[in-house]
């Protein structure tokens, strides 16, 4: 049988649904495996990147149940919930990417004043002090603050963040087109006989 039959559908849905458990299976390993550490004290942060795995494993275990079973309601839904993340995901990867450095400054503000958390957690990593400039009665947890010798975050924060989203992107990018494969060889497997079933029953 080639490779567009039954069975190369099956464990081609399979195959990807397996890739997916294993990338939310290692979402939700680096976020606690950070927060273990100490190095991402920030609990939304951490919060949002195992919900965003737990999300993903649970879609990719409805998918690869549907694919073994050939469960026509749980391939519909699955198709569906699929291509909702790749809208998403395809939006978010390209505004990644499209950003400029003014948008960046913006974001990194609104992000930074949301969030004392996160600011502790920069301040250690990059051993700097306050975002474009340190307020006289504020501490910092930085190794550069007894000496006063620190400087603002912004500037490093800057040296990084367009590599950072350059790369998100791109990886965003990619599995983006993964997903919307996915949607296609689901909506391929759904309307493919069963070639063990009985050849009189309806699909």
């Amino acid at each position: 049988m080639g490779c567009a039959g039954f069975t190369c559908s099956k464990h081609s849905l399979c195959a990807l649904n397996i890739l997916y458990v294993m990338v939310s299976l290692l979402m939700i390993g680096i976020a606690a495996w950070g927060k273990w550490f100490g190095l991402v004290s920030s609990f939304q942060v951490v919060g949002g990147v195992i919900g965003v795995g737990v999300f993903l494993f649970f879609v990719a275990l409805a998918g690869l149940i549907g694919a073994m079973k050939h469960h026509q309601v749980l391939l519909f839904f699955y198709m569906i919930i699929l291509f909702m993340v790749f809208v998403v995901q395809f939006s978010v990867s390209s505004a990644c990417l499209a950003i400029n450095r003014e948008q960046q400054d913006h974001l990194l503000e609104v992000g930074w004043n949301n969030s004392r958390s996160t600011q502790r957690d920069v301040e250690k990593s990059l051993n700097c002090c306050g975002f474009k400039e340190l307020d006289p009665i504020d501490t910092c947890d930085a190794a550069c603050f007894p000496n006063h010798s620190c400087l603002p975050c912004a500037d490093k924060i800057q040296e990084h963040v367009g590599e950072v989203l350059h790369f998100v992107g791109g990886i965003g990018l990619f599995f983006s087109f993964t997903e919307i494969l996915g949607v296609w060889l689901t909506y391929r497997y759904r309307n493919q006989k069963d070639p063990r079933a009985n050849p009189s029953a309806f699909l």
